[in-house]
């Protein structure tokens, strides 16, 4: 039973893969193998062929704890899925705030502000704001903010996705030396692993070179030489618009104040996203776009309209993706070093450990591992596997390895599963153009930490 639950996360996970040649929508897959992993997770684990772990390492076995257990697997069950939902809600606040900003046509403000029509400029102009921005209000709504700066700027989608594609590597990049940029790097932050200062202090020249590297080789391919045709048709439209600067600044505003929302009441962040979007959304009740609007045009500009738009299918593959992985994480597939049972990530991660004696060669395949499966687990299993003191090597090198790491596929970081949502990417066309430039960035960021931190100027 065992292997079913793995082989049904295999075939799911290359039915994502190869969406295009399938013509199926990716969300079909992720949500037919979360419920198919769940389902045979309930039925061998009641049927007493296997036991379940919950984030706590409490192990459940129905046969010899029966209702008690019955109730540990249900609560684990919930755990995962309320972790996800944080996840969500965040998503569907960010999304909406960015869809009133543009209802408003708020971001012709920031398309005017770009005034180049050079590719290779506009490249390095949206890796900056990417790079810069994830770190402040995390890679994953700085994505989603750049995604539709770019459907403004660029109407040919074709070259459209390399520049969104490289704003995904930017985006990583930049959230990994912030502890509010990246869920696992907030996931070490909260939990004293890191501080705020120690992993700006350490990550933050790595995570520039993992910028720089793909976007200076990028620059020089063919498909990043010559101009865009900027549309300026809606520019004289824009400025007809009381509440565009409004909308603009306010929605951002409140993106950036989730952050601070987190740090003074130590929240999760998807209580302060839910606050962001009150916000933004009662202003947008009485603020009047127009001089002569009235209540037969509120509707134009109305959240219902922003929410309509959101993109509901990029949410659902979140919430088949994560609940997926959530199932081979709660699957007690083997024991730990020290004898005590552990779900299947963590098996796969202290096999590692004990193939690789290096740590270093084993954080960095940890960060080519977050690529195919989602990092939060694989950096919860590290925070499981050793126990360094605050601010060591270990838990920065872990930082930026799974920070960054992701980049090499689309659906190996939050911020490539939005793209890949909003644009339409597809799996096939990441892997052949873009996966190439992340691997030479993640890889010489790598040397770079290596070279600081074990060298030059060596500490525990």
């Amino acid at each position: 039973m065992t292997s079913i639950i793995i082989l049904i996360f295999v075939i799911g996970y290359l039915s994502i893969t190869l969406e295009h040649p399938l013509k199926l929508d990716k969300t079909v897959p992720a949500l037919i193998m979360a419920a198919l992993i769940w389902a045979v997770l309930a039925i061998g684990f009641h049927a007493g062929w296997f036991n379940v772990i919950d984030t706590h390492e409490n192990v459940f076995n129905f046969l010899t704890g029966g209702e008690e257990a019955s109730h540990g697997f249900d609560n684990t069950l919930l755990h995962h899925l309320g972790k996800t939902a944080e996840i969500i809600i965040f998503l569907i606040g960010a999304m909406t705030i960015v869809e009133i900003i543009d209802l408003h046509r708020g971001f012709e403000i920031l398309k005017a502000a770009v005034k180049t029509k050079s590719k290779k400029k506009l490249l390095w102009i949206i890796g900056i704001l990417a790079f810069i921005l994830s770190a402040i209000i995390d890679n994953l709504t700085a994505t989603i903010v750049l995604i539709t700066l770019l459907r403004k700027l660029i109407n040919n989608k074709e070259e459209r996705l390399w520049f969104v594609a490289m704003a995904v590597i930017a985006a990583n990049a930049g959230g990994a030396w912030s502890p509010i940029g990246d869920v696992t790097t907030t996931m070490l932050w909260i939990a004293n692993n890191v501080t705020a200062l120690g992993l700006i202090e350490f990550v933050i020249l790595p995570s520039i070179v993992c910028f720089l590297v793909p976007f200076f080789i990028a620059s020089k391919l063919k498909v990043f030489k010559g101009e865009i045709t900027v549309d300026s048709s809606s520019d004289e439209v824009s400025e007809k618009l009381l509440s565009s600067k409004t909308m603009l600044f306010l929605g951002l505003g409140m993106i950036v104040f989730v952050p601070i929302f987190k740090t003074v009441t130590h929240l999760p962040p998807y209580i302060g996203m839910m606050f962001a979007l009150g916000i933004v959304w009662l202003v947008s009740e009485y603020i009047h776009p127009e001089e002569d609007f009235n209540a037969e045009r509120k509707h134009l500009y109305s959240v219902h309209k922003a929410l309509s738009r959101i993109e509901i299918s990029s949410i659902l593959f979140f919430l088949g993706i994560l609940m997926a992985v959530a199932g081979l994480e709660s699957l007690v597939y083997g024991v730990s070093q020290n004898g005590d049972p552990v779900g299947t990530l963590r098996y796969v991660a202290e096999i590692l450990q004990d193939a690789i004696p290096n740590q270093d060669v084993v954080v960095i395949f940890l960060g080519i591992l977050s690529a195919i499966i989602d990092n939060v687990p694989l950096v919860a299993a590290s925070m499981g596997m050793y126990d360094s003191p605050t601010d060591s090597v270990l838990w920065h090198f872990i930082a930026y390895s799974a920070g960054t790491g992701g980049s090499m596929l689309i659906i190996g970081s939050a911020a490539g599963v939005a793209a890949m949502g909003m644009e339409k990417i597809d799996f096939i066309w990441y892997l052949k153009k873009i996966t190439w430039l992340a691997f030479l960035g993640f890889i010489a960021g790598a040397a770079v930490f290596i070279l600081f931190e074990r060298v030059l100027f060596p500490h525990v």
